[in-house]
């Protein structure tokens, strides 16, 4: 202890209550930065970085991961903000209100005198039954398509205007159908999402199917293949320089000729075994198709022999398109040209090459049963098709969360009013002593969600809220309407929150704040998670 200290045994209290304004006041600082983007009616952020780019955001994941917060209390809820959303797919904002508001409920009891760890044990006892009290009000639903149409319309309206995230929905819902087969989870990687700057937002379209970022390296090559059979393969259709070193000798050009011809027929007598099979598949019926996609390469000389049969051919395709493409089409990739039947071969009604500018594209769709699909990502410039990516990684989510749940939470704030109310009770009828004023505080914390979208829709927020409370008492359950900032029924408007998005919220929320509740002292500390140096006499020998 200091000499000062010694003279002043107020000084260390004074301390401890200054660190504890630092953290509150961090909570509060970074509320007051994302507070305005929640909700449909929220404001847009401008992300500029050191080299002048900039990015426009309201997705508060994208804002706490590349925003530069230099405050340790504010890396700290940001952290844990962005942690909820790497679990749950949303509800980033939601936490740092939250965290702020549990914060700032905090403070006021602080300064009438109240210890931070009777607070904390309130909050504890309120988070139990806010998460026992959320079991109860969450609405058990199967998997329907029109259900999951409202939750995935919820979550990108909140990230993207009404228009296009109504235009989006559908191809979202559909993406995530075509890839579910009960009892199994759907598996989010397997929907590819392409990007391709073109037209306008609205032109973003699912693919049931695949979509390649490359085409036909022949001018000649059919640009369009209908009912056509596919055949994968990871086969080299080109001359080959040998891995050791090697070399052609000959004393005459009919030697060289010969050589030549002999690697050749290497060559070609893998061309005649793919001809063969398209022959016997194909027949002579122009209806039907033949496509060859190759992880390898093909030399023009193979290309021009494709051509003369009527052959669709990719080269070099990436690996991730190759296992893809066996999801999508059926058949199997096949390492050598020697065992080829028509059973190896894979299926797609339509595949056609599409040319942008100098970039070609390759479609396959059509195809029987997808296991894999692409949600292909249109936008007049890099900003449009990053905010679409950003909204539509989180659309997916809320629709895996509500299959996976096969529950949802009536949204636009019901729960939050719901519980606030329940919470109260709790405090007034079962809580006894100092923490029922932590209870209260996180009751009253729980506002922060439906205050904060009347306040970006414009309306008066003690107005917005006294009438929500009014309903709520009534035993309805309600939301707020953000057109007219009146009371509405969330489930007949179909606004729904996912359940696990809540669930998590709340628990992470609680626990930080009670954490920096309970943290009396910023003290710097040496480069943590690395061995220290060696200690007295275990120096080098």
């Amino acid at each position: 202890m200091s000499a000062a200290q010694l003279l002043n045994p107020k000084a260390e209290s004074r301390r401890r209550g200054e660190a504890l304004k630092v953290n509150i006041s961090a909570g509060e600082g970074l509320q007051d930065v994302l507070k305005s983007n929640l909700g449909p009616t929220g404001t847009i952020k401008m992300l500029v970085d050191g080299a002048g780019a900039i990015k426009l955001t309201k997705d508060g994941n994208v804002l706490l991961r590349e925003m530069q917060i230099q405050n340790p209390t504010a890396v700290m809820i940001a952290r844990a903000a962005t942690a909820q959303d790497d679990i749950t797919g949303d509800g980033t904002t939601s936490v740092v209100l939250m965290v702020g508001e549990l914060l700032k409920q905090a403070d006021r009891y602080i300064i009438e005198g109240l210890h931070p760890r009777t607070i904390t044990d309130g909050y504890e006892i309120a988070k139990t039954e806010a998460l026992k009290f959320l079991d109860q009000f969450k609405l058990q639903r199967d998997v329907d398509r029109e259900l999951l149409m409202s939750v995935a319309r919820t979550s990108l309206s909140t990230k993207l205007n009404p228009a296009l995230a109504e235009r989006l929905t559908p191809a979202i819902v559909d993406a995530v159908l075509a890839i579910y087969h009960p009892p199994a989870k759907p598996d989010l990687f397997m929907i590819e999402i392409m990007q391709m700057q073109h037209r306008s937002a609205s032109d973003t379209s699912l693919i049931k199917g695949l979509a390649l970022d490359h085409g036909a390296r022949h001018p000649d090559m059919p640009k369009r293949v209908e009912n056509a059979y596919i055949l994968t393969l990871n086969v080299s259709l080109e001359y080959e320089k040998s891995e050791v070193n090697s070399g052609f000798y000959y004393s005459s050009a009919d030697q060289r000729e010969k050589l030549v011809e002999s690697e050749r027929r290497f060559v070609d007598e893998k061309l005649r075994k793919i001809v063969e099979l398209k022959k016997e598949v194909c027949g002579s019926d122009p209806k039907k198709g033949f496509v060859v996609i190759n992880q390898k390469g093909i030399d023009p000389l193979s290309l021009d022999v494709l051509v003369k049969n009527g052959i669709f051919a990719l080269r070099r395709a990436k690996r991730r398109n190759m296992e893809r493409l066996q999801l999508v089409c059926g058949g199997t990739a096949m390492n050598s040209v020697d065992d080829l039947s028509a059973d190896v071969l894979g299926w797609a009604g339509l595949v056609y090459e599409h040319q942008l500018g100098e970039e070609k594209y390759t479609f396959i769709e059509e195809v029987k049963d997808p296991k894999s699909v692409t949600l292909l990502i249109k936008g007049p410039n890099a900003h449009t098709i990053m905010q679409i990516k950003d909204a539509v990684r989180d659309g997916l989510r809320s629709v895996y969360n509500m299959i996976l749940d096969k529950s949802v939470v009536p949204g636009a704030g019901a729960f939050q009013i719901a519980c606030a109310a329940h919470l109260d009770r709790v405090a007034n009828d079962q809580v006894k002593g100092k923490a029922q004023f932590g209870v209260k505080a996180f009751a009253e914390a729980l506002l922060i969600i439906p205050k904060t979208l009347a306040a970006n829709s414009g309306h008066d927020i003690q107005d917005s809220v006294a009438q929500l409370k009014d309903e709520s008492s009534e035993g309805n359950v309600v939301g707020l309407n953000l057109v007219n900032g009146e009371p509405m029924d969330p489930v007949q408007q179909g606004v729904y929150d996912s359940f696990r998005v809540l669930r998590n919220s709340i628990a992470s929320s609680a626990g930080i704040a009670s954490n920096l509740l309970l943290c009396d002292e910023l003290l710097k500390a040496r480069q943590m998670g690395k061995a220290q140096g060696p200690g007295p006499g275990e120096g080098e020998g």
